[in-house]
């Protein structure tokens, strides 16, 4: 059963165009990088100036990597977030004092390969605003997400029962109906799946991913 009151989110922006693509196809959230290791990944100034752009027409989120805290204040400091998103190994405790130190609302996010990991993902939900759950990345792989692959949907049949949760992993514009129908989920989040290349949004694939996205919640 999809959920009506869905909140989608374009991840990994980058450039003003694709921003004003976001936002004008109808994204609820806009999320920018801060990890150096992806090709997605924003300075300090550009992410002001982006965040300016955004004047208010979409909620801002911070994408943040096991950073300190020196990092998440200038984060917080240049780009005005409406929410910290966490996607790297931080601790329910870890999560819990960022949370106290700079008072916004924060996503964890969380790989999933089977229900076990579902389960760790418990002691996070008195702690979080939202969880996000995302495809756990390959072996190897540089990125702890926007790695462009999926994992078994139906794990995810009951998750909303206990606490609303946002889906990634390996979404675009052919699988995301299917996607919501499977899980429920209260949020969608894409950014691989709307690229023509690594780190490389294309305006009219975000269009497109907003536009099934907008029809399956009808």
């Amino acid at each position: 059963m999809v959920c009506m009151d869905l909140t989608a989110k374009i991840c990994g922006l980058r450039t003003p165009e694709t921003l004003h693509a976001a936002i004008e196809a109808g994204a609820d959230w806009v999320g920018f990088v801060f990890f150096p290791k992806s090709p997605r990944h924003v300075s300090l100034d550009e992410a002001k100036a982006l965040g300016i752009r955004v004047a208010g027409r979409a909620k801002k989120v911070a994408l943040l990597v096991d950073a300190p805290d020196s990092m998440i204040a200038d984060v917080i400091a240049a780009l005005q977030p409406d929410f910290l998103q966490l996607h790297g190994h931080e601790t329910p405790e870890r999560v819990s004092e960022i949370k106290q130190l700079f008072g916004l609302p924060l996503i964890k996010a969380l790989g999933i390969a089977d229900h076990d990991d579902l389960i760790r993902g418990r002691a996070y939900e008195n702690v979080v605003d939202w969880m996000l759950y995302d495809a756990k990345p390959p072996k190897q792989a540089a990125l702890p997400g926007g790695n462009g692959v999926s994992f078994d949907w139906a794990l995810l049949k009951d998750a909303g029962k206990q606490h609303h949760f946002m889906l990634s992993g390996g979404l675009d514009v052919d699988n995301v109906a299917n996607a919501l129908a499977i899980t429920g989920a209260a949020g969608v989040d894409v950014s691989s799946g709307v690229e023509s290349a690594p780190g490389i949004k294309d305006p009219k694939r975000i269009k497109a991913f907003m536009a099934r996205v907008r029809q399956s919640a009808l």
